[in-house]
């Protein structure tokens, strides 16, 4: 069975940024998942987190995503689409998470399937809160996570 690793990323003193922070709460509060299914909150690790990738077959990247959309719009991408989103820094947490997959590229251990889920954001104000628009998604943020995850781990 395929290992995959559900990675929340972002900062949780920023706002919107720390939407993982959420998402993985709510998600670990409500499920079980078998163990090919590893939950991470990466936080704003960086490199740190390149122990997680080795023998991963999917990565789910949990994020706040500027992609340029109304607040609180909720964002899918994967395959070529993950290097642009990457290319778009929002946080100083993006500085690492580029770093990180290029050097898992470099090494080897870049997964097969990268997905990142997310919402566009509409505050990144020194706060552990969500705004309004972002707070009103993640519970469907959540149960896109659990489809998506369950179906890669066919």
């Amino acid at each position: 069975m395929p290992k995959t690793l559900i990675l929340g990323v972002g900062n949780y003193l920023l706002s919107d940024d720390g939407l993982s922070v959420h998402v993985l709460e709510r998600l670990l509060a409500a499920h079980n998942f078998p163990e090919e299914i590893e939950v991470v909150d990466g936080g704003t690790c960086g490199l740190d987190l390149l122990q997680f990738l080795e023998g991963i077959t999917n990565l789910v990247i949990v994020d706040a995503v500027n992609a340029g959309k109304e607040p609180g719009t909720i964002i899918r991408l994967s395959g070529d689409q993950v290097p642009a989103y990457l290319s778009m820094k929002i946080s100083p947490h993006d500085i690492g998470l580029p770093d990180l997959l290029a050097t898992a590229k470099l090494r080897d251990l870049y997964p097969p399937n990268v997905i990142v889920l997310g919402i566009q954001p509409e505050s990144l104000a020194v706060s552990v809160d969500l705004s309004p628009s972002v707070a009103a998604q993640v519970d469907t943020l959540v149960e896109m996570l659990v489809e998506e995850t369950l179906a890669l781990a066919v």
